[in-house]
C-alpha cells in the first residue's frame, strides 16, 4: 500500500482502515532506515535487484545443459581470444548489434590491439545477453538482469579507457593536452552546478524561457494552484471556432510544444487558424507532498476547461495531451463521457475530439522503464519521498540517464571530458535540463494506479469515487506512436485500440519520445504512417497495422491540422473575438520560472 493517503482512494474506490498505532510507528521507523539506505544504492531497491539475481541464479543452476553450453562457448571465445593475441591477427571490423552504436566506429579502432580488445568486448556482450534468457525466469527479473549485465558492460567499455582509447590518445596528441583541459573544465562546473554553485567558464549559449525559448505570444489567462493556463495570441484574420486545449506532461516543463519559433507547436496550430490554450505546470515544493492524482485531474484539466469554456462560451474543445499529460486526458475524458461522473460537468464544455500524443492508457508493457517498477522498488522510492515530500528533478533525470547510460552517460562523458567537445546546447537539450519535482502522494499513485496495477486499462481507476472506463469514450481519437520511443513505446500506446471502440487515427512516425512528436514541418528525412480504425473494424495487431498502413514523407503535423479541421463545425469567427486581452501576465507565465537545485 501507499504511505501517502489519496482523497480518491488508489487502486481501488474503498478508503483504507487506519493502519495499527503500533504497526504505523514501526513502519515509520523503517521507512526512515530505508530512504537513508537508499543513498547508498542509488535509488535502486536492493531487494529488487536481489530477487531477479536469485531468479536467475536458481535457474541457471536448475539448468546443467545449458550451464554447459554456456560454459562451452565461454571457453571457445577464450581459446580464439588467446589465439589471436599469440598470432596477433588483425581481426575483422565487428560492429556491436545496436546500429545506433558508434563507440568503435572511427579506424583507429582497427589496428591492433584495439581491433582484438573490442572483438573480445562485443563478444562478451553478446554471450551474457544469450546467458540471461533462461526459460522459467519471470519476464520482469529477466529484463533487471538484462539490464544491469548491460549496464556493467557499458562501463567496462574499451571506450571509457580515458587515455588508453585510441581516439582520447590522438586528440591529446593532435591539441597537445587542450582537449583535456576543456574536459575537465566542464566537469568542474557540473560540480559547482550541483552545490548550487555559478559556473566559472562559458560552455556556450543559454536558453531561457520567454526569451529563447517558449516566445510564441499570449497571456496567463487562468492560474490555480497547480497550474497556468496559456491563450495564445491569434495571427490569422479569422480563426476555428473550436479552440484546441494542450495538456503536457508535468514531468518536466511545458515548452518542449513551444521549443524555438521554427519548431514550436503552439506556433504552428495558431498559424493554421487556431486558438490555443496551454497548460503550464507548477514546480511543486515541501508543502505539496500531498497533491494527488485527484488533484492534478481537477486542477489541471476540469478547472482548466471550465476557465476555457468562460473565455470561448458554447464551443467544444479539440483536447490534446502529451506523454503523461495525455494519460491524465484520457482518464479525463473517460470520466466526461460516463453522466454524473464529474461533478458540475454540465459547465464544461464538450469535447470535439482527443489527440494523444505518445501517450500510453494501458501499462502492461510499458517498455524499459517497467525495469525499474515493483512493488520494492516503489516502496523505496516511497520512503524517499517521504523525506523530502517530492521526488527531485534530478532524481527522475537520474532513471532516464541510468536506462540510457551508454548515450546519456559513457559517450557524452567521452565526448565532453576526454575529447574536448563540448555538447552543444540546443532548445531540446536545455528543456531536457530544465527538470520538475513530483509530489510524493501523487508519484506514488501514479506508479501504483498505473504501472504497477494497470487500473486504467482495466477499468478500476477512479475518478470521484467511481471507476472510468475508456470504452465509454465516444469522441474521435487522433493517436500517435513514435518508432523509437522508449518512455512510451509505440506498440503500448496502439493498446488503446483495444479499451475503446471510438474511431481512431493512428500515427506511427519517426524519431523518438521527444524528437518524433516535435517534427515540424520542413524537417528533413521525417515520415510517417497513418490508418484509421473505424467503430466495428476488426482487430488488428501491431504488426498487421504496421504492414497495411501507408507511409508518407514529411511532417505528421500536417495528417493533424487536416484531421482536427475536419472534426470540428468548419466554422470560423473572426480573430478578434478571440483576444487574448490584458490576462494575469504575459506568456510563458511564472510558473515555468520555478526551478530548483536539487
Amino acid at each position: 500500500m501507499s504511505r501517502f493517503p489519496s482523497k480518491s482512494g488508489a487502486g481501488t474506490c474503498a478508503v483504507a482502515p487506519p493502519a495499527n498505532e503500533a504497526r504505523a510507528r514501526a513502519e515509520a521507523l523503517d521507512s526512515l532506515l530505508h530512504a537513508k539506505a537508499a543513498e547508498l544504492w542509488g535509488g535502486l531497491s536492493p531487494i529488487s535487484l536481489a530477487l531477479a539475481a536469485t531468479d536467475w541464479a536458481l535457474h541457471l543452476a536448475t539448468q546443467p545443459a545449458q550451464m554447459s553450453r554456456l560454459a562451452s562457448e565461454a571457453l571457445g571465445m577464450a581459446t580464439h581470444a588467446a589465439l589471436a593475441a599469440a598470432t596477433q591477427s588483425h581481426l575483422p571490423r565487428d560492429a556491436s548489434d545496436r546500429p545506433d552504436d558508434q563507440r568503435f566506429q572511427a579506424d583507429v579502432w582497427q589496428a591492433w590491439p584495439y581491433s582484438w580488445i573490442v572483438r573480445n568486448y562485443l563478444d562478451a556482450e553478446r554471450w551474457w545477453r544469450d546467458a540471461t534468457e533462461l526459460r522459467g525466469m519471470t519476464a520482469h527479473h529477466r529484463d533487471v538482469v538484462a539490464m544491469f549485465a548491460r549496464q556493467w558492460l557499458d562501463m567496462l567499455s574499451p571506450a571509457n579507457a580515458g587515455l588508453a582509447n585510441p581516439e582520447v590518445m590522438a586528440r591529446t596528441l593532435e591539441r597537445r593536452g587542450d582537449n583535456l583541459l576543456e574536459g575537465w573544465s566542464h566537469a568542474f562546473d557540473d560540480w559547482r552546478r550541483r552545490q548550487g554553485l555559478a559556473q566559472m567558464f562559458d560552455h556556450g549559449q543559454r536558453f531561457e524561457p520567454g526569451v529563447d525559448v517558449a516566445v510564441s505570444p499570449g497571456r496567463v489567462v487562468h492560474r490555480n494552484h497547480l497550474v497556468e493556463l496559456i491563450q495564445y495570441s491569434p495571427t490569422t484574420p479569422t480563426v476555428h471556432a473550436e479552440p484546441v486545449f494542450i495538456v503536457p506532461s508535468w514531468i518536466m516543463k511545458y515548452y518542449i510544444l513551444d521549443l524555438s519559433p521554427h519548431n514550436s507547436m503552439v506556433r504552428w496550430l495558431v498559424s493554421q487558424g487556431h486558438t490555443v490554450f496551454m497548460l503550464s505546470w507548477r514546480n511543486p515544493d515541501e508543502n505539496d507532498a500531498l497533491l494527488d492524482m485527484d488533484d492534478y485531474l481537477q486542477l489541471g484539466v476540469f478547472d482548466a476547461l471550465a476557465a476555457i469554456g468562460q473565455r470561448v462560451p458554447g464551443e467544444s474543445v479539440h483536447a490534446v495531451g502529451y506523454c503523461l499529460g495525455g494519460t491524465l486526458l484520457a482518464i479525463a475524458a473517460a470520466a466526461l463521457a460516463r453522466p454524473g461522473q464529474v461533478a458540475a460537468a454540465e459547465m464544461l464544455p464538450p469535447l470535439a475530439s482527443v489527440s494523444l500524443l505518445a501517450a500510453e492508457t494501458d501499462f502492461s508493457e510499458p517498455g524499459e522503464m517497467g525495469v525499474l517498477i515493483d512493488e520494492s522498488q516503489i516502496s523505496l522510492l516511497e520512503d524517499m519521498m517521504a523525506e523530502r515530500g517530492y521526488l527531485t528533478g534530478r532524481q527522475m533525470a537520474a532513471s532516464f540517464q541510468f536506462l540510457h547510460s551508454r548515450e546519456l552517460i559513457w559517450s557524452a562523458t567521452l565526448r565532453e571530458l576526454w575529447m574536448g567537445e563540448p555538447l552543444r546546447p540546443n532548445d531540446l537539450m536545455a528543456w531536457n535540463a530544465d527538470t520538475t519535482r513530483m509530489p510524493a502522494a501523487m508519484h506514488s499513485e501514479y506508479l501504483r494506479r498505473l504501472y504497477l496495477h494497470n487500473d486504467l486499462a482495466e477499468s478500476r481507476y477512479c475518478v470521484e469515487g467511481r471507476p472510468v472506463s475508456l470504452n465509454d469514450v465516444h469522441q474521435p481519437m487522433y493517436v500517435v506512436g513514435t518508432e523509437k520511443d522508449h518512455v512510451a513505446p509505440w506498440r503500448s500506446v496502439y493498446k488503446l485500440h483495444r479499451l475503446t471502440h471510438a474511431e481512431i487515427t493512428f500515427v506511427l512516425t519517426s524519431g523518438g519520445h521527444n524528437a518524433g512528436i516535435v517534427s515540424e514541418p520542413g524537417h528533413a528525412g521525417r515520415r510517417w504512417r497513418e490508418a484509421v480504425r473505424a467503430p466495428g473494424d476488426p482487430w488488428l495487431s501491431p504488426g498487421e497495422w504496421e504492414a497495411q498502413a501507408r507511409t508518407h514523407e514529411g511532417s505528421w503535423w500536417t495528417s493533424w491540422g487536416a484531421w482536427l479541421k475536419a472534426r470540428g463545425s468548419g466554422r470560423e469567427v473572426p480573430a478578434a473575438r478571440r483576444a487574448v486581452g490584458k490576462g494575469l501576465c504575459a506568456a510563458p507565465g511564472t510558473y515555468v520560472h520555478q526551478r530548483y537545485d536539487d
